[in-house]
C-alpha cells in the first residue's frame, strides 16, 4: 500500500476533489448530484445553479418544478431536486441554516448517505475520511486491497485499516485520480502502468491473446 500511494502520489501530485464549490453547503449539494453522474456534468450544472441558489432558503423559494428544471442535465433529477429541498428545509429547522459537521449528522439529511458524507467532512471540515465511490471500489479490488465480492462499506474499512488516518483524504484522491485517468473502468492503460505487477485482471490483459486462448 505504501508503494502504490507513493507512485500515484507521483502520477497525480495535484489530485484533489474536482466538484466545483465555495462553501459546505454547495459542496453537499454538489456531491448528492454526483450520484451516478459525472463531476464535469455537475460542474456544468452547479455554475448558473449556485449563483441562483446561494442559501437553503433560495431552494426552498421556487416550486419543486422549478428547481427540477434547473438541474434537469443531472440523472435523477427529479428525485434530486426533491432531496435537495427536504435537505434545505432539515437544514433551516434543525441546524441553523448551516451544514453540520458530525458523520452521523450529515447521514440523516435527505439524499446523504455514508459516501457523500465522507465527501463533506474531509474536504469542507477537514476530517480524515476516505470516500468509496466507483473509481476507489474498482482500483481497491483490481490491486488487492479488498476482494471482489466485498461491498462499498468493507472496502472502505480495509482501506481505513491499511492506510494512516491522516492519509485517508489524499489517499481518497489519489485513487479517485488513478482510477478515473489511469486504471478506466474500460480499456485501463495496463501497459504503462507502474503498479501492474500488484494487479491480477492487469496481469491477464498483458498477456498475449493467443495464451490466453490456451486457457
Amino acid at each position: 500500500m505504501d508503494h502504490v500511494l507513493r507512485v500515484m502520489g507521483e502520477m497525480f501530485p495535484d489530485a484533489h476533489c474536482e466538484l466545483n464549490h465555495r462553501n459546505p453547503f454547495e459542496l453537499t449539494i454538489a456531491v448528492l448530484l454526483s450520484a451516478q453522474c459525472t463531476d464535469e456534468t455537475v460542474n456544468k450544472v452547479t455554475k448558473d445553479l449556485f449563483e441562483k441558489y446561494k442559501t437553503p432558503a433560495d431552494y426552498l423559494a421556487v416550486p419543486l418544478e422549478e428547481l427540477q428544471h434547473d438541474i434537469r442535465r443531472i440523472g435523477l433529477f427529479r428525485n434530486k431536486a426533491l432531496f435537495i429541498q427536504k435537505l434545505c428545509q432539515i437544514l433551516i429547522d434543525e441546524h441553523g441554516g448551516e451544514v453540520p459537521e458530525k458523520h452521523e449528522q450529515l447521514t440523516k439529511l435527505p439524499g446523504v448517505g455514508r459516501k457523500t458524507a465522507n465527501v463533506v467532512v474531509s474536504n469542507a471540515f477537514g476530517v480524515p475520511a476516505i470516500a468509496v465511490d466507483t473509481h476507489v471500489e474498482r482500483v481497491s479490488k483490481r490491486l488487492g486491497f479488498a476482494k471482489a465480492d466485498d461491498s462499498v462499506l468493507e472496502v472502505e474499512k480495509k482501506l481505513m485499516r491499511l492506510v494512516p488516518r491522516e492519509l485517508w483524504t489524499e489517499t481518497h484522491h489519489r485513487l479517485i485520480f488513478f482510477g478515473r485517468y489511469h486504471c478506466k473502468a474500460q480499456n485501463p492503460q495496463c501497459e504503462v502502468c507502474p503498479v501492474v505487477e500488484f494487479c491480477k485482471e492487469g496481469k491477464v490483459r498483458m498477456k498475449p491473446a493467443s495464451n490466453r486462448k490456451a486457457k
